[in-house]
Formats: C-alpha cells, structure tokens, sequence
C-alpha cells in the first residue's frame, strides 16, 4: 500500500476552501506564466518594442473595431490599463484611432498593418502552444472543453457576483 492510498481524503467546508484558494493562485500564476510565455516569444523573434500585456491586447481585438469601453465590458481589460495601453499603442503605430460619428467622446480603434503583424506573432505562438499539447498528451480534446467549460463557469458565478450582490 503506498503512502498516497493510506492518507485520508480532506473533506468538508475546509478542504473546499482550500481547494478554492489553490484554483484561485493558479488562474493567477497562469495569467502571469501567460504573460512571461508571451514576453520570450517576443524577445526570441526580435519584438522589443511592446509588452506582453500590448501583444495580448493586440491579438484579442484582431480584426474587430472597438472602443476601450467595449474592451472593458468584454472583461478583457481594467479601465485606465486599457486607456494607457491603447494610447501607447496608437502612439507607436500599431493601432489607428477614430472618433466616433455617434458618440464623439468615444474613439474607435483597430489594428494597423504593424499591429496586425503582432497579431499574427501571437497567433502563431498559440497555434504551437494547442500543437503541442494535444501532440504531447498534456490535454486531449475533452480534458481542454472541460476546462473551459469550468472556467466558463466560474466567471459566470463571478460576474454574477458583481451585478446582484451589491
């Protein structure tokens, strides 16, 4: 009999919260191993300019025309990270901005050809990354939906938590 099979199993309330700690610590780490994983690809392939955060937000608006408030309600961004970043990235060429014909307070923006090409660096890393792991045996095609969908999940009972209890 081996040490793991003679442990008991932690139930209750505590092992719960424990659980619920140890799944909070890791979405974080992953969010900023995403990041340092970004950062690298950058560095190997010569991209210097623009930070990890910039590159990601660059590949999540894609072919879209969006404002930074569409940004933020999508829940992708905080609201003055957003504003800085897309000011930068409009000052270094990567991004054109418009001011709205209905709402002139608002500024529509979307990528430039430059943009467009960090776009396709980012990409290309995912696409390797996805290879890779079905490839490897890390996470089949079930095992990923059911992270998905648990993350999916998780945000719903989050952002749930933000409109009604309040």
């Amino acid at each position: 009999m081996s040490i793991h099979n003679a442990m008991p199993t932690r139930t209750g309330p505590a092992a719960y919260m424990a659980s619920y700690l140890d799944a909070l610590a890791l979405v974080e780490r992953l969010h900023r191993l995403l990041l340092d994983v970004i950062k690298d690809e950058f560095e190997r392939v010569g991209v210097l300019e623009i930070n990890a955060v910039q590159a990601l937000l660059l590949f999540n608006i894609g072919d879209h025309e969006v404002t930074a408030g569409e940004l933020k309600s999508r829940g992708y961004y905080q609201g003055s990270n957003v504003s800085y970043n897309l000011k930068k990235l409009v000052e270094m060429g990567y991004m054109h901005h418009q001011r709205c014909e209905v709402d002139r307070r608002s500024v529509r923006v979307k990528l430039t050809s430059k943009g467009r090409e960090i776009h396709d660096v980012v990409t290309l890393l995912f696409d390797r990354h996805a290879d890779g792991l079905e490839a490897k045996g890390v996470l089949g095609m079930q095992a990923i939906d059911d992270v998905t969908t648990t993350l999916r999940r998780l945000e719903r009972y989050w952002t749930d938590q933000i409109r009604y209890i309040y």
